[in-house]
């Protein structure tokens, strides 16, 4: 018989034996993760939430007084609680918040609707909870999209190319068991999307925008606790990461009133936010470094600042850029014609990672894509329909050393090509769309708190399944060379384009601020 003081022994050798084992595999992982790069982690929320064969039933469960002083203070963007039933699963104590920019000010402003985006945060009051593996969710409110759809499409289309983007599914929304009404649920750029894309909360993440609308924190904050009295809106956050603590600073600010309708949001992106390299001077950049998500410092800006001048001058792309995720990208963007971006004035909507000094933009915001910017009279359909796929930045050069790189033009071509000739015209994105009005369908039509009648829902649906039709036409005689694939070259001949005369861009919806994005003369129903 082993005596006891031999058995300690041995366990005592098993248990140092298992750490130091535990220890390597945390060592050798994330070595493979520096070596490889994007090598993601499985997580649970990929197939429990965003399935899309069914949309996922939310139940947020609070006192309606608290659900109504926190829409009457939406513009404020703070944090109240509730628990949420999601599917078959009870989370307790979970942060909620109306969450946007253009559309939480025009909700704002509008009388007749309080239909905010919202956001769901597991782990604002329960540090470490989550749903699924998942640390937050997105709930968008379709603002200014008649079609439902247009993010649902434009982010399978990520998901077709294997792009690294957001998860996606429809959302059946209550309140204490009373529908509320049909949104696009959307895996946050936070935490999780870190790990389920790159195994790792290494890296350094921002949200660049030049034209802040909504007030208070950005969209991809972490956390935002809701500011306390004699803090005069102070916000403060700690969260614990792998590597140690790290704290994130926010100010409250109120809605610039100069951005709002009249004149118009600002344009441009002269600090930083174009992602143009200026110099080597870090404030130059600074509407990068206030849209940080993660806590930054100089060291972590002068890197970007770095792989930013390189990019600038075709220096070592690979090194300093995700060459290939950005090449689909791009793609996606250009297919999707969102001026609402980087690929029209306004520079914001994305999100850009750093890691180990190599720049990587994840996508964002795609109500507003195919034409939703568009305030354009006659010969808005033919721009949005034939948009030159070989010029579709005209708000930053930052993509230009890789459009004027053969190869790397060549294979962004490809990708163009997947979406257009495989993704559209070889039958997916039919699939796709009538998954989509099969699941939502009656959704829409019960919606009680719906920005646009069901007549308009099912117009607009109809006419982005043609104006996609056509826009893969266009793109594939782009890159077969049969139809011009630059602004000039368009300029100079348009007997060549894709006719889109029997396109009504306004039919899927425009931004139209305090309104809801809905159309002159098509009220909203009566519910």
């Amino acid at each position: 018989m082993i005596s006891y003081k031999h058995i300690t022994k041995i366990i005592g050798v098993l248990m140092a034996f298992a750490v130091a084992f535990c220890f390597w595999v945390m060592v050798v992982y994330q070595e493979a993760v520096e070596v490889l790069g994007s090598t993601g982690v499985p997580l649970a929320y990929e197939t429990a939430l965003f399935n899309t064969d069914e949309p996922i039933r939310i139940d947020i469960r609070m006192a309606q007084e608290e659900w109504d002083k926190m829409l009457e203070n939406a513009i404020a963007e703070e944090y109240y609680a509730c628990d949420v039933l999601i599917n078959d699963q009870k989370i307790y104590n979970v942060g909620v918040r109306p969450k946007g920019n253009t559309s939480l000010s025009s909700i704002a402003m509008n009388p007749d609707s309080d239909r905010f985006s919202l956001k769901l945060e597991f782990d604002h009051y329960v540090e470490g909870q989550t749903c699924f593996d998942l640390d937050k969710l997105i709930l968008n409110n379709n603002y200014a999209d008649f079609t439902n759809m247009k993010e649902a499409v434009v982010y399978d289309m990520y998901q077709y190319l294997g792009a690294d983007a957001s998860l996606y599914n429809y959302a059946e929304i209550s309140l204490n068991g009373e529908y509320l009404g049909v949104y696009l649920a959307l895996e946050a750029v936070e935490e999780s999307f870190l790990m389920r894309n790159y195994g790792t909360l290494e890296g350094e993440l921002y949200k660049p925008d030049s034209m802040e609308m909504g007030g208070g924190a950005r969209e991809g904050d972490f956390g935002g606790q809701p500011p306390q009295p004699g803090e005069e809106g102070a916000r403060k956050e700690h969260r614990m990461e792998s590597g140690g603590e790290k704290i994130l600073d926010r100010e409250r600010k109120p809605p610039d009133m100069e951005k709002m309708p009249g004149g118009g949001p600002s344009r441009g992106g002269g600090n930083g936010a174009n992602l143009n390299y200026t110099d080597e001077d870090l404030s130059s950049y600074s509407d990068i470094w206030d849209g940080e998500v993660t806590n930054t410092g100089q060291r972590d800006h002068r890197r970007v600042v770095m792989a930013l001048k390189n990019i600038s001058e075709g220096t070592a792309l690979e090194q300093y850029l995700d060459v290939d995720n950005i090449l689909k990208y791009m793609a996606v963007h250009a297919f999707s014609v969102n001026l609402d971006s980087l690929s029209g004035n306004m520079a914001h909507n994305y999100y850009l990672y750093e890691y180990n000094g190599m720049l990587n933009i994840l996508p964002w915001d795609y109500n507003l894509s195919f034409g939703g910017m568009n305030q354009g009279p006659e010969g808005g359909a033919s721009e949005v329909v034939n948009d030159a796929v070989d010029t579709p930045f005209t708000g930053t050069a930052f993509f230009d050393t890789l459009l004027e790189n053969e190869t790397y033009r060549s294979r962004y071509h490809e990708y163009l090509r997947k979406l257009s000739e495989e993704y559209v015209l070889g039958g997916r994105f039919q699939e796709v769309y009538q998954r989509i009005r099969s699941q939502i369908d009656m959704l829409v039509e019960t919606d009680p708190t719906a920005l646009y009648s069901y007549e308009a829902y099912e117009a607009g649906s109809e006419m982005l399944y043609q104006t996609v039709m056509l826009r893969a036409e266009s793109v594939s005689g782009q890159i077969n060379g049969t139809i011009p694939a630059t602004d000039e070259g368009q300029r100079a001949d348009t007997t060549k384009l894709v006719d889109a005369s029997e396109i009504d861009i306004s039919v899927m919806g425009l931004m139209d601020m305090g309104k809801g994005g809905e159309r002159k003369g098509e009220g909203r129903a009566d519910r």
